[in-house]
């Protein structure tokens, strides 16, 4: 592995105040990395005071906020989404201001076989990166997970506590592989330390894929509760959200998240395991934790 001499210098993280720019600015606190949090003006910013951390505010979107918020920056980390139409405003900001070194945080959601707006803008933020000739990193997470602060790993554990029945589709057999999220802050700031990860694209997942049948048995384990899996038909399950949305009777499952969780999402690591030194936690590890967590907050 070669390491570069980053404590050197100073970077900027956009995103920083969000979920997964948090377990970063952390890590980036814990390995002694100079780093700035760039938040959106007039947010609150509460979290990243408390901890001390530098702060400067500018709006992604604006290309001049974003130069001056780059004054005196070598190395940009880029959690903020890229799904939005940011990407050539953040791109040209880095070239005028003179970052060195970018670090883009893309999803493996790119690789969905559904019709996703955010899916194009992504691949032509991508495409735009690799073509802008700065040393660049993008790292492609699957569905993040991890503390009471996530909102899709969260979500399933209190519907599994609250409900004995839960339904699942096409018998829970698509397989899902969400990641921890400090081992997504870890494998970032390991390829802004590492030369190897320069001009390269790593899909980061969890240590093993499970089917989403497994995950709910592992919840329920967990919570020590019994449950009763039933399993529908996705196609039947969409002409009824159909109906529903036709009769406007709201319901909390929308048609994309159904074929969401009936799409096979699993990744190889083994290029991050070889190039940044990734090593992710079993999904039965973290879980065990966050339901405790999880558990002691209800109380």
């Amino acid at each position: 592995m070669k390491n570069s001499n980053i404590s050197q210098n100073l970077c900027l993280v956009t995103g920083a105040n969000g979920f997964t720019g948090r377990f970063v600015c952390r890590e980036l606190k814990k390995r002694n990395i100079s780093f700035i949090a760039l938040a959106r003006p007039n947010s609150n910013t509460y979290w990243l005071e408390k901890r001390k951390y530098n702060i400067r505010f500018a709006d992604i979107n604006n290309q001049e906020q974003l130069i001056k918020a780059m004054v005196g920056c070598s190395h940009l980390i880029n959690v903020a989404s890229i799904g939005f139409g940011a990407a050539p405003v953040i791109i040209k900001a880095c070239k005028n201001a003179g970052i060195k070194r970018a670090i883009f945080v893309s999803t493996t959601a790119v690789f969905t076989k559904l019709n996703a707006k955010s899916k194009n803008i992504r691949l032509k933020a991508e495409e735009k990166i690799i073509k802008s000739k700065l040393k660049y990193t993008i790292i492609r997470p699957t569905m993040i997970f991890g503390t009471l602060r996530d909102r899709n790993i969260i979500r399933l554990i209190e519907w599994v506590k609250s409900y004995p029945i839960i339904p699942v589709f096409q018998k829970g057999e698509a397989l899902q592989q969400p990641v921890f999220v400090e081992d997504v802050a870890s494998a970032i700031v390991n390829s802004l330390e590492n030369e190897n990860s320069i001009n390269q694209i790593f899909n980061i997942a969890g240590a093993k894929p499970l089917k989403f049948s497994e995950m709910i048995d592992c919840i329920a384990l967990n919570l020590n509760k019994k449950i009763l899996k039933v399993s529908i038909n996705s196609k039947i399950a969409i002409i009824l959200l159909r109906v529903l949305k036709f009769l406007r009777i709201r319901i909390s499952i929308s048609e994309e998240q159904v074929e969401r969780v009936i799409e096979d999402k699993y990744f190889s690591n083994e290029k991050a395991e070889k190039l940044i030194n990734y090593k992710p936690k079993l999904f039965e590890e973290v879980i065990k934790n966050q339901i405790k967590n999880f558990l002691e907050n209800k109380n």
